[in-house]
């Protein structure tokens, strides 16, 4: 249970979270630069894609790209699924920064991609990083769905030594216990990250 934990549950949600916070970032940005028609075809993609069920999405991939590694599919389907939530948690960041923030930028003639990494990004963070870490730990809950493309995570797992020892509820109860434990240091990470954010302000 434990190497299923380390090889797939926890491997999922990391690479996972990676690749939501990027993407994440940069589908919030597009929507604020790009002309309107392209934002607003973008934004239509990102809520479809984050009103999808997750499983319908790995059962796709799954089944209409045979070619490709189940634990690959499973990266860039939660990578890109959580992404469309984080964009939207990016948003209301981004949204927050005060207008002359934006108008200082603008007399100092500052370039917008300066203006994004200096000015815009680091006071959008401080107030999104929690927001964020939830979704991170969101998609630790969302693991069990692996195995809809027969990828074996901690709970599926649990059942199948269950089934092998007829002892079900211990072999659940200790995997809850690992994802309560993964849980606690994703928050006590999360919280941690936010005080350095807040110091650095």
């Amino acid at each position: 249970m434990l190497t299923s934990f380390l090889q797939v549950t926890l491997l999922v949600t990391a690479v996972g979270t990676l690749i939501a916070a990027v993407l994440g970032l940069i589908i919030a940005i597009l929507q604020r630069v790009l002309p309107k028609p392209f934002a607003v075809l973008l934004t239509w993609i990102a809520n479809f894609i984050r009103m999808t069920p997750i499983v319908v999405q790995l059962l796709i991939l799954f089944y209409g790209f045979v070619w490709m590694d189940p634990l690959t599919i499973a990266l860039i389907v939660y990578g890109v699924h959580y992404s469309t939530y984080m964009s939207e948690v990016y948003r209301a960041g981004i949204e927050s920064v005060p207008r002359g923030q934006w108008e200082a930028t603008t007399a100092l003639s500052m370039a917008p991609g300066r203006t994004w990494r200096r000015v815009i990004i680091p006071q959008a963070l401080r107030s999104t990083v929690p927001s964020l870490g939830n979704y991170a730990i969101s998609m630790f809950k969302d693991t069990p769905f692996l195995i809809s493309i027969s990828l074996m995570e901690m709970v599926n797992t649990a059942l199948e030594v269950g089934g092998f020892t007829y002892r079900y509820i211990e072999a659940i109860t200790i995997a809850g216990v690992i994802f309560l434990v993964a849980s606690y240091v994703t928050a006590i990470l999360v919280n941690r990250l936010e005080k350095r954010l807040a110091y650095a302000h």
